[in-house]
């Protein structure tokens, strides 16, 4: 179990039998309570452009940083989807949080998922799947458009072997930047390396084992509250054929938008579509 421990404006859950881990999350407002969780390989500050919106909605709006990144401690295993998950379910249950709404970008649509695998709905009112992973990463002979072994091998080796310089090239290719696609600013970019070149390299590598090789097809019959999947069409990361179609098929009751030219990181350079689409997703019964 967690016991919550609160520096000023630095609030942690910290884990009683390992007294060397804390969890950092931010906690702001009052209301229905939303939880971002954040994708790999950054941290709870990639919410920045949808916390301002979500708040002005009247919701009390809650985002953590992943073991390992942010400003959360780093542990030596624990970073398969079952642990991520138990993570989420302890900040859920330590602040006592009641018809949580669960928004997961990326590597955390895996957390959403696995927690109503785990943990059921019922206190859950409605989740949303951004620029998921949902339901599958890799290429098989039954996901042709998945992501080949051979790319993935590669990443995992890069991180290994020259992490830094992978991580420059990876947020490139985030936001589909290059010389004749500039939709963010190289601060932007600087901004990201900063944030994941500073995480834990072992929470970096083994993250990145469990969203490349974690299959949540079986799972998406779990998932039975109302659900947003917003995947943008030029994803160079989790192609769209593999994620946001495949989880539209299989989730019952979602709303499936697609982002004509989204790159992955479309929380960026489509925040204001975006924006608008969490609005009407969370207003509209």
């Amino acid at each position: 179990m967690l016991n919550i421990t609160k520096n000023i404006n630095m609030p942690y859950l910290t884990k009683q039998d390992n007294k060397n881990f804390e969890l950092y999350y931010e906690d702001f407002d009052s209301g229905q309570p939303i939880i971002l969780i954040h994708g790999w390989p950054l941290s709870g500050k990639s919410w920045e452009l949808q916390v301002p919106v979500l708040l002005d909605l009247g919701y009390r709006v809650i985002t953590y940083d992943r073991k390992g990144f942010g400003k959360s401690s780093p542990t030596l295993e624990g970073y398969d989807y079952d642990n991520l998950a138990s993570d989420l379910h302890e900040l859920i249950t330590q602040l006592e949080l009641k018809n949580v709404i669960l928004f997961g970008f990326s590597m955390g649509g895996g957390e959403v998922v696995r927690y109503l695998t785990n943990y059921g709905s019922e206190n859950v009112d409605k989740i949303a799947l951004i620029s998921s992973i949902i339901p599958l990463v890799k290429q098989k002979d039954d996901n042709p458009h998945g992501v080949s072994e051979e790319e993935l091998y590669g990443i995992l080796t890069s991180l290994k072997t020259d992490r830094v310089t992978f991580l420059e090239n990876f947020h490139k290719n985030f936001y589909n930047y290059g010389l004749l696609s500039q939709k963010v600013s190289q601060k932007q970019l600087d901004y990201d390396w900063s944030i994941a070149s500073c995480a834990s390299p072992i929470a970096t590598i083994k993250c990145a084992e469990s969203w490349a090789n974690t299959d949540f097809r079986p799972e998406l019959v779990n998932v039975n509250v109302k659900t947003l999947i917003v995947h943008g069409d030029d994803d160079q990361i989790v192609p769209i054929e593999t994620a946001g179609r495949q989880a539209a098929e299989g989730i019952a009751d979602n709303d499936f938008v697609i982002i004509e030219g989204g790159p992955h990181g479309l929380n960026v350079t489509h925040a204001e579509l975006l924006n608008e689409t969490l609005t009407k997703f969370l207003t509209n019964n």
